[in-house]
């Protein structure tokens, strides 16, 4: 048994609040072993390390699979170890064979939260109120003392794109790892950046209304008034404009009509527009 308070040994007696009640607080790795598992063996003093170093922040629960026999069961562990990550009631992660330690510390590091954490829900809050410089300051403090956190970079490229630096943000997005790029939230500032850069040397949109005005096959007009329309968030006029262009030359640039209409499919995400814009835009490729 051990003694250390981050460390419990589970049983149907204890299940209900070591694991289930104690998730709601803190998340809780449950480690499903047994004595015979050489595998287990290796992994078993590595998560009570990390369980000491991580003071709290996780509750190491260990559930000998030979002893709770209806436990293992119950979760339909067929090979171990096996490691389920518990929140809130509910196992939300797991993974398999004795792990390297440092893939666990990024297993943990996904669930538990960080200090620069809070730093970031605060620039986030400055954000909401206008003040991107503000937020912008906060999170490069945070960035200085936690420079491995995903979650700051995100926002201070969302920081940077309210400012105007859109180049600084496409970057800093561009750096993300792979599993955090494809969030919806990453998408949608990425879509955001893609329109704001077309802008960036772009005739004004009364400009372009003009060029149309007097030649409506300019569909360079065309695209950048799209654009601007995107940017001003008037995104159903955008999506026109683009399948206007794809009627007129289905060919413009890159085939960049399509592309921007999927950026703002990105953009919108759930919006009940997309769907409707979709079938529009797959009509006219097929």
């Amino acid at each position: 048994m051990s003694s250390s308070p981050y460390v419990v040994e589970i049983t149907d007696n204890n299940y209900q609040e070591a694991v289930i009640e104690t998730s709601r607080r803190v998340p809780v790795l449950v480690d499903f072993w047994a004595s015979w598992c050489q595998p287990c063996q290796m992994l078993m003093p590595i998560l009570a390390r990390l369980a000491e170093d991580y003071q709290g922040k996780f509750i190491l629960a260990k559930i000998n699979t030979e002893e709770q026999q209806a436990l293992a069961a119950q979760f339909g562990i067929r090979s171990i170890p096996t490691v389920k990550l518990f929140r809130n009631g509910e196992p939300v992660d797991e993974f398999a064979g004795a792990l390297p330690e440092a893939e666990i510390r990024k297993f943990l590091d996904k669930h538990i939260p960080r200090e620069s954490d809070a730093l970031v829900d605060q620039a986030r809050q400055l954000l909401q109120q206008g003040d991107a410089q503000g937020a912008r300051n906060l999170l490069e403090q945070a960035k200085a003392t936690d420079p491995s956190n995903s979650n700051i970079d995100l926002a201070l490229a969302q920081s940077l794109a309210t400012i105007g630096d859109t180049a600084k943000a496409g970057e800093i997005l561009q750096g993300l790892p792979a599993d955090m790029r494809s969030k919806p939230e990453v998408q949608t500032l990425q879509a955001r950046l893609f329109f704001e850069t077309l802008l960036a040397d772009a005739p004004s949109e009364d400009e372009l209304k003009q060029r149309l005005d007097s030649d409506e096959n300019d569909t360079q007009a065309l695209y950048l008034l799209a654009a601007h329309q995107a940017a001003g968030q008037h995104y159903e006029q955008a999506m026109e404009l683009l399948l206007q262009l794809m009627k007129k030359d289905r060919s413009y640039g890159d085939d960049d009509a399509r592309k921007a209409l999927l950026k703002l499919f990105d953009l919108l995400g759930d919006d009940p527009l997309v769907p409707r814009y979709r079938s529009k835009m797959m009509s006219l490729i097929y």
